[in-house]
């Protein structure tokens, strides 16, 4: 797996490494240094912004456009809107956050531009019982060659399944499932509650399960392989 940390130019590295804070203040310390230097126009600084979040910015933009191919246009306007505003960022969140944030919020911008939503969002609430995540029904074991081949077309099954929900409902499973963010920081990119982000994910569940029912529809149960996360995208 690549290692996706980024190293800091010393010269905007932090002052007492040894008194650093751990965990997340640790993090909000380090995006605090890096909004600094990009803000003073240090060259390094854009240079490690890119290298930290492009991989996973181009992945969650992609999953959310109707259009993959628009992908590349949208995440250029997405780091063109970091450097523009990033003497907005005073770090009441991450700058993971904030910068899935925009975007969530460009993807958005492009769907409403080409006039591409959907609309099948599923009106009824699944059962709690019945509201499993990918772990519980995209199990990747060990596989040989042949189930190698036949669980790669089933990826692509699981992707174009992804495609046809709700956008709604896309966005924060991609945000959930494939980036693995958790409820909170969902819930601080959406501007949304934290009841409405785990609505929004139960039945966004089900909503998958249900289109890939119809893709599918095997003689006997298939093992789908998961999707890849926001780590897996950067090899």
């Amino acid at each position: 797996m690549a290692d996706t940390t980024v190293q800091f130019h010393t010269d905007f590295a932090l002052a007492d490494a040894s008194v650093a804070p751990v965990g997340d203040m640790a993090a909000r310390s380090e995006d605090q240094v890096l909004a600094s230097a990009l803000r003073a126009g240090d060259e390094a600084a854009y240079e490690a912004l890119i290298l930290r979040f492009e991989q996973p910015v181009f992945g969650v933009v992609s999953r959310l456009l109707e259009d993959p191919g628009d992908t590349p246009d949208v995440v250029q306007e997405v780091f063109l809107k970091v450097f523009r505003n990033i003497a907005s960022f005073r770090g009441d969140s991450t700058l993971k956050t904030w910068i899935y944030r925009i975007a969530v919020n460009e993807a958005r911008n492009q769907q409403r531009w080409f006039g591409r939503h959907r609309g099948k969002e599923i009106g009824l609430e699944p059962e709690a019982a019945d509201a499993l995540g990918f772990v519980d029904w995209l199990p990747d074991p060990a596989r040989g060659p042949y189930e190698e081949a036949l669980n790669h077309e089933v990826q692509a099954m699981v992707e174009e399944a992804l495609k046809r929900i709700s956008t709604t409902y896309r966005t924060a499973l991609v945000l959930r499932e494939v980036e693995e963010l958790s409820y909170e920081e969902i819930a601080e990119i959406l501007e949304i509650s934290l009841g409405t982000v785990k609505s929004r994910i139960l039945r966004g569940r089900e909503a998958l399960r249900r289109e890939l029912s119809a893709l599918l529809e095997p003689a006997e149960p298939v093992a789908l392989p998961r999707l890849a996360t926001a780590k897996e995208d950067t090899l």
